[in-house]
């Protein structure tokens, strides 16, 4: 399955307030799931010295999918396609690369 693809099967379990006009949801929904990811992580750290279960990893797989959920459906809000967003993250980071400019701040580097 190509990113489009999952954005497409996405929408289609999308229930929410206003989908088509509505992208406050989602990038709420987005905030909460990262912080989920966060505390797994954390979690993690915290009981496990680090180490990464296999339980552990499939529960941070299904709230990274969860993740992925918001950010195809944010971008759908918002008229962007997966694969536009995720194209021009790579054109972003290989201008980034090539001129040097990995390492720094600021989102124009």
């Amino acid at each position: 399955m190509n990113l489009n693809e999952y954005q497409e099967k996405a929408r289609a379990t999308a229930i929410y307030p206003n989908v088509g006009s509505n992208f406050i949801y989602p990038t709420l929904g987005l905030a909460g799931e990262t912080g989920e990811v966060a505390e797994k992580i954390k979690k993690v750290i915290r009981d496990n010295d680090g180490v990464v279960t296999e339980e552990k990893r499939e529960e941070i797989k299904k709230e990274l999918g969860d993740v992925l959920w918001y950010i195809a459906n944010l971008s759908k809000e918002l008229g962007l396609t997966l694969e536009d967003v995720a194209e021009g993250n790579l054109a972003k980071l290989y201008s980034r690369l090539e001129r040097d400019k990995v390492h720094g701040d600021g989102d124009n580097r």
